[in-house]
């Protein structure tokens, strides 16, 4: 097999699994960029994945070709209300922020599994009718090679996580909103004294992480898992909390490490194709991202500076 047809079958794959951990790690910089530590990234992914299908399911018949689309949008809105508990409990109430996060996975799958079995009378529900299909880039697609590693068979959702990523990068670094934020993940107080809101900033923060967290489960509900159980988003959430540390806190670092994990997970699917990987047991591929997941931050959490403030809770007028 030659080396381009390797990249053809892995680059793709690897593309559309890294897309929900892009989404999903990108919310978790921008919490965790304000000072607010967020494990409940799982949750957040559960919940967004279980209201994409729900709506998708509902409403096909009525929005067509734009019920993937419009999926997304709900679970975005859907989750980054969900969010505000976890906001309120962590800098309203100032509470323990990594057992508000573990309290928000536990929560989301047990509503999530709770009203499916409630309205659908089962532990999951069907498969959905209108997902996000992969689609050839007109005219890229042609370009000799590249086309074929990059642009053929490729989802939407993948380039839409890029693409973000970037955009996020300039917000956070280059606008005076993106400055206030970072000001209160690592100096509150000096940001609280020149006439910035930190619990403002904070909630914030926290509620963009809520939409783009809800937007990486929805993405991976409508492109990969096609339906709703308790097995839908089994891990994603914390690969992706994992992204962000092993990305130092930064949207591109963040999308590099995702990137890496996507390309982790996607040899469970095209390992067995590939000369060197065709007699390693499947298993091995199965676990392989979990385990390069682990290696990646024991190999590099030592030089990864957290921002100040993260997980300090902020009460005005405090040192």
């Amino acid at each position: 097999m030659a080396i381009f047809d390797v990249l053809a079958s892995i680059v793709p794959t690897a593309l559309f699994f890294s897309a929900p951990l892009i989404f999903t790690a990108l919310g978790g910089v921008f919490s965790e960029r304000s000072g607010v530590i967020n494990i409940g990234l799982e949750g957040l992914m559960v919940m967004g994945a279980f209201v994409a299908i729900v709506f998708n399911l509902t409403f096909a018949d009525v929005f067509g070709a734009l019920t993937p689309w419009i999926s997304i949008l709900v679970a975005m809105i859907v989750s980054a209300i969900f969010s505000l508990l976890h906001a309120v409990a962590s800098i309203s109430f100032r509470a323990d922020q990594v057992v508000s996060g573990v309290a928000i996975n536990f929560l989301a799958l047990g509503i999530g599994l709770f009203l499916t079995k409630m309205w659908y009378d089962k532990g999951q529900t069907a498969a959905v009718e209108k997902p996000f299909y992969t689609k050839n880039v007109k005219f890229l697609a042609d370009i000799p090679i590249i086309g074929d590693i990059l642009f053929r068979g490729v989802y939407a959702t993948s380039y839409i996580a890029i693409i973000l990523a970037v955009i996020l990068w300039f917000v956070l670094f280059k606008t005076s909103f993106g400055l206030r934020l970072r000001a209160v993940g690592e100096h509150p107080m000096a940001a609280d004294t020149n006439g910035i809101n930190v619990p403002r900033m904070r909630y914030t923060a926290v509620v963009i992480s809520g939409a783009l967290g809800g937007l990486g489960g929805a993405v991976y509900a409508l492109t990969i898992a096609m339906n709703f159980s308790h097995a839908t988003i089994s891990g994603q959430g914390f690969m992706s909390l994992a992204a962000v540390i092993f990305g130092k806190w930064h949207p591109l670092g963040a999308m590099g490490a995702a990137l890496f994990f996507g390309f982790a997970q996607s040899l469970s699917v095209v390992g067995s194709n590939l000369p060197l990987l065709s007699n390693v047991p499947q298993i091995f591929l199965l676990i392989a991202p979990y385990v390069l997941t682990i290696l990646a931050l024991a190999g590099f959490i030592g030089r990864a500076e957290p921002p100040n403030a993260l997980g300090d809770p902020y009460i005005k007028g405090s040192r």
